[in-house]
């Protein structure tokens, strides 16, 4: 690893700062359960005084509505944008605050508090996502509050948290199956004998889609996750301690396509699929190793974790057309079917008619990816008394190294009676590269109680070292190697204004890194944010309302199929924008309502009002920007987004109704480009979920997704207009012991 000496220096600092703790002050009574660590807000039954927007779904929500896709859960909580692909989340593209969502690639995503994405430095585009269905909390984080949860600063952040290994014997068998061929089978097991304990939980899930292809076929899935968890506990009368063993492994198939619809298709039958996906395939593997040790008392507790992720994935789709001089790219021939230079590319993609000319073949593309992601990290919380002002000190190291190894191929094929059939010509390699990077990340944050003040002063350092190698032959020498080192302070209070209530503010720095292989022309994304916010917590009643305003010196952005951009051997390009600015409002709202000795009514109300917009003028080849005016508006950025959750709770049954409106997207922000002046289509999507307690036979629960049957655009990108979901039905049985 090449990291100068100003990297060594912080690295030793913070390791200092772990080892000098004095363990004999007793000056702050806060828990210091390793569970809270993990679950990195803790629970969320009074008043949080923290400074930052922070939202925590714990388990009995997740178990509410059982969903299985992630935008599903997110969409209850404020701020977050969200451009739905497929249907079933497999590869959610989440935002926060106006971040683009393609991906989710600007937002921090974690899992058990450690980074999870494929490669987060080096290749951030989350096309690996853990699965929902062995959650047992999410944790969002925006504002000031994600300042330590890095690289990516400018958005937010996401912890997820699996389930941790019981206090005493505890198990669970969870079958269900529903529409289009769903299938969910989930079981776990977990027990402690004396000091050491373990966890073993698996999931399958699988459907055989809700989209109809030409001429049959499957337009499903087929995920498998297992995981591990090994357990000892160390402590004694002076110390909690605890050291965990996690080991995963996760894999999916899925018949999953980048190719769209043409809007007027979308009206006939919002479900179909071109013949032409036929052979679209995604299939990967991941493997998981992480090993956390932790210590504490009163007085501080450090929690230190070393992981290692591994993934790999072959993306077989259609990428296009063979080059010629006609040629147009899929997005233009969907937008322009009928034109006399799209017509007879859209009847070969549609199958009525056969590949004719040499330019007229069809091009699929095998994105083999290779990823892995590794590191030691470390966090320390201390609490101290200095000079009669209490200190809430919180600091962390990271030593991470990440990689990814592109592979990408073609071939050709023919379009002969409503079937691919290959040319016979040789693979040939496109995209050959590598891009590694090794970080040192470092942050400080200090909470300072004044009598009914907590100010938090933050600091957050990342040291890139990144490096990029053209692997293709005869094109050794095409290599580069870049630094970048950034400082990125933040200030944030809590108020206290009663036991129940209380004001916050914060103030940060954002920081989005390029990738390896760009030139230092290619800026960072960099930004100030600012928040203010009040927090209510009684029995019965809670209430977060937000104000935000992020002011970005530059947006970036990277060419990719999943933004139907054309390359040009350029994949995953980045693009710089001029100025930006995102202002917006987020409400949470929660009251219980106790209708009687034996019923409960529940409601929780999340309101988001976002406006992004441009703030000069520019001209970019950017898919989804082209000729920028002052006040465009950012792409894939709903202005109002409403969700509605009301429940109906008895003692051994429950109903709940989850309402979600969100308003119509720009699909691209400029003039000149493909998508000019498209909007999605404003959606509501209503839930129902049941559940009925048989004692100690278990449970059964029922779920109606979408229970209107309510289809819209909700994006015409990567290639063409994509649907929700349609109605899903499924009913399921749970049985614990």
């Amino acid at each position: 690893m090449n990291i100068d000496k100003r990297k060594y220096i912080a690295l030793a600092v913070a390791l200092a700062i772990h080892t000098q703790v004095n363990a004999d002050d007793d000056t702050n009574d806060t828990p210091t359960e390793y569970t809270e660590r993990v679950q990195i807000i803790g629970h969320d039954d009074k008043l949080r005084t923290e400074a930052g927007a922070a939202t925590l779904i714990g388990e009995v929500e997740l178990a509410k509505f059982k969903f299985d896709d992630i935008n599903r859960v997110l969409y209850s909580v404020p701020g977050v944008n969200i451009r739905e692909e497929d249907g079933y989340g497999l590869r959610p593209n989440i935002g926060f605050r106006g971040s683009t969502p393609e991906r989710s690639k600007k937002i921090t995503v974690m899992e058990d508090g450690v980074l999870i994405g494929p490669a987060p430095y080096s290749a951030p585009a989350a096309y690996y996502f853990p699965m929902m269905s062995k959650m047992t909390a999410l944790e969002v984080f925006k504002g000031p509050a994600a300042i330590k949860y890095g690289p990516n600063t400018v958005a937010g952040a996401l912890n997820m948290t699996t389930r941790q290994i019981p206090t005493s014997q505890e198990a669970l068998i969870d079958i269900a199956a529903g529409s289009d061929g769903y299938a969910k089978t989930k079981g776990y097991f977990g027990t402690i004998d004396g000091n050491f304990g373990y966890l073993v939980e698996a999931v399958h899930i699988e459907a055989d889609g809700f989209k109809e292809l030409d001429g049959g076929g499957d337009t499903g899935f087929d995920k498998n996750d297992v995981m591990a968890k090994f357990q000892y506990d160390f402590s004694n009368g002076q110390y909690n301690q605890i050291v965990e063993l996690k080991l995963s492994y996760a894999d999916e198939k899925s018949d999953e396509t980048y190719l769209g619809l043409t809007d007027a298709d979308f009206q006939q039958n919002s479900n179909r699929r071109y013949v032409a996906s036929q052979d679209d395939l995604m299939a990967w593997d991941h493997q998981q190793i992480q090993f956390t040790h932790f210590i504490g008392n009163e007085d501080f507790d450090i929690t230190t974790r070393v992981y290692r992720n591994d993934f790999e994935r072959s993306w077989n789709k259609i990428n296009g057309f063979k080059d010629g001089a006609v040629v147009s790219d899929l997005q233009d021939i969907l937008a322009n079917p009928e034109s006399d230079a799209n017509a007879p590319f859209y009847q070969i993609l549609t199958g009525q008619r056969d590949t004719e000319r040499e330019y007229e073949k069809v091009i699929l593309g095998d994105n083999q990816r290779e990823y892995y992601s590794q590191g030691v990290q470390s966090e320390l919380y201390l609490y101290q008394e200095l000079f009669d002002v209490k200190h809430a000190f919180n600091f962390g190291f990271r030593l991470h190294q990440d990689q990814i190894q592109r592979r990408h191929t073609t071939d050709v094929f023919t379009m002969t009676s409503g079937k691919l059939v290959s040319d016979g010509s040789a693979t040939l390699a496109t995209d050959t590269n590598t891009e590694k990077t090794t970080a040192v990340s470092i942050f400080f944050k200090d909470t300072i109680t004044l009598g009914a003040l907590d100010l938090t002063l933050g600091l957050r350092g990342e040291f890139i070292d990144a490096e990029y190698q053209n692997d293709a032959p005869g094109q050794a020498d095409d290599w580069q190697k870049k630094e970048t080192d950034i400082w990125l302070p933040s200030i944030s209070g809590f108020y206290t204004l009663s036991k129940n209530s209380g004001l916050f503010f914060g103030i940060h720095e954002g920081f989005i890194p390029t990738s390896p292989k760009e030139p230092t022309s290619v800026k960072i994304e960099n930004s100030i944010n600012y928040e203010l916010g009040a927090r209510y917590h009684d029995n019965n009643s809670q209430l977060e309302a937000v104000i935000f305003y992020n002011d970005l010196e530059n947006l970036k952005e990277s060419c990719s199929f999943s933004t139907a951009s054309l390359c040009q051997d350029n994949t995953d390009g980045e693009f710089n924008s001029g100025e930006a600015s995102v202002t917006g409002l987020e409400l949470s709202v929660k009251h219980t309502y106790e209708l009687s000795a034996d019923y409960d009514l529940p409601i929780s109300l999340s309101y988001t009002y976002i406006k992004g917009e441009f703030d000069s003028d520019f001209s970019s080849d950017f898919s989804m920007w082209g000729d920028v005016k002052v006040g465009d508006t950012l792409p894939y950025l709903p202005e109002n987004q409403l969700t509605l959750d009301i429940g109906l709770v008895a003692n051994n049954w429950q109903v709940n109704l989850i309402t979600r409106y969100t308003s119509e997207m720009t699909e691209a922000s400029g003039e000149n480009v493909l998508l000019s002046g498209e909007t999605t289509e404003a959606l509501t999507i209503v839930d129902l979920a049941a559940s009925y307690e048989l004692g100690k036979m278990g449970s059964v629960y029922f779920k109606l997704d979408n229970l209107l049957d309510d289809q819209e655009i909700v994006s015409r990108r990567p290639y063409g207009a994509r649907p929700s979901k349609p109605r899903t039905a499924v009913i399921g049985y749970q049985y614990s012991f």
